[in-house]
């Protein structure tokens, strides 16, 4: 497969031609309405650990079941399709390979790359999946769960100017660009039904008691001051 960067996925400058538009518009039709989820796992896990300042346990990871069920509601008579995005560190074949079964049987295509290197990232392979699918099918709504702006925020913003609903699902403390973009709608994890059996241990800030809420610490200052170059 040929290799792309974000610049290959923004949508060009021919999409703002009232021409190129119409044109779109015609064939659109032609194509099957889709809703599209892709799953980012490595960028999910992490800062769903930072939220809840602590290594997820099971009964604090998100339930695909149900978050297939929500895609498939939002989606009414339109296909829908989930695919989950991981990478496989070294030696964990076997203990990962459990939880992509279930993917599996959830629904979900998964997409699982060698984490060899540093930058092993799944970030491309995801805008490579939704590029290809915006070509096959006409994208309905598109919903990207990943916190990670820096690769998303650009890519997303074009998709949602060609008229896509655009969705990141992701969480309220680390999801900022899509918080603050008027093209891209957020959707908190946590939201959605029966996505989790407990509620996660965090305090929303878009979800304060009227009294106010304490927000623990996350590291202790003794871990900082120890990692603290010079120290």
């Amino acid at each position: 497969m040929t290799r792309m960067d974000a610049s290959d996925i923004v949508v060009d400058d021919t999409w703002d031609d009232a021409e190129s538009a119409a044109a779109i518009s015609e064939a659109e039709p032609l194509l099957q309405p889709l809703d599209l989820l892709v799953w980012d796992a490595p960028n999910i896990d992490m800062t769903l650990s930072n939220v809840i300042g602590a290594r997820p346990s099971p009964a604090s990871r998100p339930r695909f079941d149900a978050v297939a069920r929500w895609l498939v509601d939002g989606a009414g008579d339109r296909d829908v399709e989930g695919s989950v995005f991981t990478n496989v560190p070294p030696g964990a074949a076997t203990g990962m390979r459990g939880w992509i079964e279930a993917l599996r049987s959830f629904g979900y295509a998964v997409f699982a790359k060698p984490k060899l290197h540093h930058d092993d990232d799944v970030d491309l392979a995801m805008l490579e999946h939704i590029d290809e699918r915006s070509r096959t099918h006409r994208l309905t709504r598109l919903v990207v769960a990943s916190g990670d702006g820096r690769n998303f925020t650009g890519p997303l913003e074009a998709i949602a100017r060609t008229g896509t609903e655009v969705v990141v699902l992701s969480f309220g403390e680390v999801a900022g660009y899509a918080l603050e973009s008027d093209l891209l709608t957020f959707v908190d994890l946590e939201d959605v039904p029966g996505a989790f059996t407990t509620p996660l241990d965090r305090v929303r800030l878009d979800a304060l008691p009227v009294q106010g809420a304490w927000l623990r610490p996350t590291r202790s200052m003794r871990e900082v001051a120890a990692n603290t170059p010079g120290h």
